[in-house]
């Protein structure tokens, strides 16, 4: 069992100076053995994907899955890591979320920081953080939250649902801390025709803020263990999971327990808020997408709405592609996963199957909630009396013996759990316009390669690849009870055509023209085109998850491709309340031939930064088994690229598994700035392993043939180099004598750019110390390059290689990039500036050392 030591709880404590909240002693080694939260490590830096989102404020872990792109931040944790945990997650690991922005809430903000109680109550309330601890009895509880939509990816690859795929992650448990639901809201005496509880949070939507409801008598009822918190595993909320309050509805879909508490509304009704209405529910399997978005009568049906959670169960082991050798593994093979239920109610069998369904094994299930129940006393300022509760709202982990040579002679592993109700998860998938609360049967494929088993799980949360996705191509219907495989006789299923998704608005015949369109194309107004259709996107600046970019970069463009390539049905069906009218005919025609003529006189530069233009892949060289060097032509031979010293470029190409898709990323290509007609990029091919994943973008490129051709707009990035010691941040201008560069692997390449425009100058008097960590001698980018600006002028370019796995015969530096190394060749210095690229835990040391070492962070520049 994981322990706590008071140091621990002292980090805990809550930013309230003047409170006399303390923590109570902890069970001692001679009481009762309950599970205490795993070790947790509090994340301190911002990560770089959010320094430029609305959440530049909100420290994270970089294991967590991102399954909404940089921004809402959506994410669930690797499947393995979390079981590893436990019972109890820590709170860097625990599954996130988020419509919007996150609240920024300071430490001097929470002691004051308002709840109120309003509505069908005889005296309306307004409590303060400190009442709340202070006036109410505190409990301390292990519940576990599940997201509705945990599983939906499956659901996605049927057909694409109204929800953003999760993988079987989306759940994780922790003991909150906090009073009881009941008691806050007796406080304001409710009325008699009062039936629900309105819960609102903090968070600012484009559609209002974040709202929903319970029923009252379910909050009044103890034993459904309805609570505020404000304590997760013993320490203050952190933002992702509401700082500083929260609900925490045990048994219900995650949707129900709002985040950043400010209001409790008792009504005589359920919660009207948009998305209380347009989220969390299962509609009929037989609803499309299309009749639920014209017919508003499915979203405010409340039978639709979805409350308790439904049985579900999942296998962690095996693993998603792990490899079984069968000449080194024992007799026995131990499968393990995890069940829940809702409701409170408990998991009562989780059930093996080898053979289709037709016979099935009982599996031992460890029930870790019942050791709270045997135990009664105080807990991270909560009191834990649960022995008379007989509802469960945590997780079981089952787990179950097989014999390895019955896992040989089988095709799949199948699991379903069964709870006290004697509700069984269905074989079959019950597919709805939301994707939410799929539990079907989960199924783990298993193939015999030569003298091993292989083992996939349906789907992964962050990649392609899985049995059902292979299914599907293969021609199987996943929804022919045999899980897409076909019968005998069964002739592959032909592609559905795609279904037209009507983007515009009923009623809406105006006649626009290309001199109006023209006159609406700004950052303050951007009118653009789909399909022929104008729409305006002034009213989705600030709720588009790409940011405002996403849309003021199209103003005045036809941008029927990038928006068909990228976005879903849900996107499409949201286009009418856009939709503004029609682009005439000679207008369209005169728009796209604008956008597509090329003159004889070749524009100079290459990039532009609101039109994608496209280069022609001519040569790839080969600089070492994993690493190339592309080299595309440009559109015109007199053409330089266009790109300042120190940006990048945005490269699209198309995914390669999936046709439809398309893969953007950023690079700093190592060719020379005044280059004409021709542009070098230098890439490591990250090839997958039976523990990671590979790089998508990475060997999307690689298997580019000669002569095709790849997509790229720009430039992009914060940072330029003027020449002279003279940079631009972020507009602002900056004079240097020196920098200190910190790279390793391809890191090497926006590096390479700002030392070779100082090197290549003689009257730049700018000195560099280059830092370069790699693995391998045969690992080091750029090397006679960087060596020869070395030996060309040693007072004015230092370069330090160091390997983490040298040869014996390397006589180089050893070792990653370290504090001695930094402290000896980048102390800090006036007039300097760090530039760092790199692996993200070689930058994240990094910034730590030269913090201490003295750097300012503004002296730190991250490409």
């Amino acid at each position: 069992m994981a322990t706590i030591t008071q140091t621990a709880l002292d980090r805990a404590e809550f930013p309230i100076k003047s409170s006399n909240v303390k923590f109570h002693d902890l069970p001692t080694p001679e009481e009762p053995n309950i599970p205490l939260p795993p070790p947790s490590s509090r994340p301190t830096d911002i990560l770089e994907v959010d320094k430029g989102t609305p959440d530049n404020h909100v420290p994270r872990d970089p294991r967590l899955i991102r399954l909404t792109g940089v921004h809402p931040f959506n994410v669930e944790p690797p499947l393995t890591a979390l079981y590893k945990e436990g019972f109890l997650t820590s709170p860097e690991l625990f599954y996130v979320r988020n419509h919007g922005p996150v609240p920024q809430v300071l430490d001097e903000d929470i002691p004051t920081w308002e709840l109120s109680i309003e509505g069908l109550v005889e005296h309306p309330i307004v409590l303060s953080f400190r009442d709340i601890l202070q006036k109410y009895d505190q409990i301390t509880a292990p519940i576990t939250l599940v997201c509705a939509g945990n599983r939906r990816k499956e659901q996605n690859t049927v057909r694409k649902s109204k929800g953003f795929s999760w993988g079987p992650a989306g759940l994780s448990t922790a003991l909150f801390t906090g009073p009881m639901m009941a008691d806050i809201i007796r406080s304001a005496k409710p009325l008699r025709r009062a039936k629900y509880v309105c819960m609102e949070g903090a968070d600012k939507l484009p559609n209002g803020f974040y709202g929903t409801s319970v029923k009252l008598n379910w909050a009044m009822d103890y034993n459904r263990g309805i609570m505020l918190a404000h304590k997760m595993n013993g320490e203050p909320l952190r933002p992702d999971h509401g700082r500083p309050l929260r609900a925490v509805v045990p048994g219900q879909i995650g949707g129900r327990s709002v985040k950043w508490l400010t209001k409790l509304i008792i009504t005589d009704a359920p919660s009207d808020n948009w998305y209380h209405i347009n989220d969390n529910r299962v509609l009929p399997t037989m609803v499309s997408p299309e009749m639920s978005a014209q017919d508003k009568k499915w979203w405010t049906d409340d039978r639709y709405a979805i409350y308790d959670l439904n049985v579900n169960s999942v296998a962690a082991y095996p693993e998603h592609e792990e490899v079984l050798d069968l000449t080194t593994a024992g007799k026995t093979y131990t499968a393990k996963g995890y069940a829940y239920a809702g409701g409170g109610r408990r998991i009562t069998r989780v059930e093996i199957s080898l053979d289709k369904g037709k016979s099935w094994r009982l599996a031992d299930i460890e029930y870790a909630e019942d050791k709270y129940r045997e135990w009664e006393g105080d807990l991270f300022g909560g009191k834990v009396d649960m022995w008379q509760r007989e509802t469960c709202f945590c997780w079981s982990f089952w787990s179950l013996d097989i014999p390895v040579s019955d896992l040989e002679s089988s095709d799949a592993l199948l699991v379903r759990a069964v709870d006290e109700a004697l509700a069984t998860q269905p074989r079959d998938m019950y597919w709805s316009v939301l994707g939410m609360m799929n539990n079907p049967w989960f199924r783990v494929t298993i193939t015999k390669e030569g003298t091993a088993l292989k083992f996939e799980h349906p789907t992964h949360p962050a990649r392609s690849g899985g049995w059902m996705e292979k299914a599907k191509k293969a021609g199987g219907d996943l929804l022919n009870g045999n899980w897409g495989e076909r019968h005998e006789g069964e002739q592959p299923l032909e592609p559905e055509p795609v279904k037209e998704i009507n983007m515009k608005k009923e009623g809406v015949n105006r006649q626009i023209d290309l001199q109006e369109l023209k006159e609406n194309s700004s950052n303050e107004k951007p009118w653009f085109v789909v399909n022929g259709e104008v729409y305006d996107g002034t009213g989705f600046l600030e709720g588009h998850p790409g940011g405002a970019i996403s849309i003021t970069s199209s103003a005045g463009l036809d941008v029927t491709e990038d928006f068909h390539a990228i976005h879903s049905e849900t996107a499409k069906l949201m286009m009418p309340d856009y939709h503004i009218g029609t682009l005439d005919k000679a207008s369209l025609e005169a728009l796209n031939n604008s956008a597509t003529v090329v003159s004889d006189e070749p524009r100079p530069h290459f990039l532009q930064s609101r039109a994608w233009s496209k280069m022609t892949l001519i040569e790839k060289n080969n600089v070492s088994w994993d690493t190339r060097i592309f080299v595309f032509k440009l559109e015109h031979e007199k053409q330089t690229l266009g790109l300042p010293i120190g940006q990048h470029l945005m490269i699209k190409v198309q995914d390669p598994e999936n046709k439809k898709e398309a893969i953007i990323r950023s690079y700093t290509p190592i060719s020379e700035r005044n280059l004409e007609g021709r542009m070098e990029l230098l890439v490591k091919i990250y090839f997958p392993t039976s523990a990671v994943p590979g790089g998508k973008m990475t060997m999307a490129l690689d298997m580019l043939s000669l002569g095709s051709q790849i997509d790229c707009k720009g430039p992009t990035g914060r940072f330029e180099y003027l020449g002279n010691g003279r940079v631009l941040i972020s507009g602002k201008e900056r004079n240097l004598r020196s920098f200190k560069m910190i790279c390793g692997g391809t890191g090497i390449t926006p590096v390479f750019q700002v030392l070779r425009a100082i090197m290549q100058d003689p009257q730049d008097p700018t000195t560099c110390v280059v830092l370069d960590g790699n693995r391998l001698e045969e690992d080091i980018l750029c090397r006679s390059e960087l060596e020869a600006y070395s030996l060309a002028d040693k007072k004015k370019c230092t370069v330090v290689h160091t390997l983490s796995k040298a040869s014996d015969s390397w006589e180089g530096r050893r070792g990653r990039i370290s504090e001695d190394l930094i402290k000896e060749f980048a102390a800090p210095e006036d007039a300097s500036m760090v530039l760092l690229c790199g692996p993200e835990a070689l930058e994240k040391s990094a910034k730590k050392i030269l913090l201490d070492q003295g750097w300012a962070e503004s002296d730190l520049h991250f490409f």
